[in-house]
């Protein structure tokens, strides 16, 4: 017979071969690395909820280092995680590459005065020229 397809004789022992496909694979990885960039560019962009206090009267918030605190007592110099006892040192570090030596506090409006004070205080010690309160605007 002449249909053009090798017959058992002439095959030998090449029997059947199986192929995997993998075009269902391949798409199964491209959505979970979507998947993957969608949710780590969230994680990053979340960083601390902070609820600042409103004021009546707000000017434009000035440039210069950002001390946040949110309302467990959590600390961030421009958005880094910090530790209480290593706020001096940072502030330092962000002060010295800061074109204006001015400290930035935004507190939740559950901070208590004492730690605002506190914080306050590190600045001036850490070389900080001026310390200015961010709060949301009125509504």
């Amino acid at each position: 017979m002449a249909s053009g397809l090798p017959t058992e004789a002439e095959d030998g022992a090449a029997g059947i071969v199986a192929e995997i496909n993998v075009t269902p694979l391949t798409d199964v990885f491209l959505v979970l690395l979507i998947i993957f960039m969608v949710t780590t560019s969230v994680v990053q962009e979340e960083g601390k909820n902070i609820d600042l206090p409103s004021a009546s009267e707000s000017e434009e918030t000035p440039s210069g280092v950002t001390v946040a605190v949110d309302d467990e007592g959590g600390l961030q110099v421009n958005d880094r995680v910090v530790a209480i006892d290593e706020l001096g040192p940072a502030l330092e570090r962000a002060l010295a590459g800061a074109e204006q030596k001015i400290v930035i506090l935004r507190g939740d409006k559950n901070v208590l005065l004492g730690q605002a004070v506190d914080i306050l205080d590190t600045a001036q010690r850490a070389g900080a020229r001026g310390i200015a309160l961010a709060t949301k605007p009125p509504e």
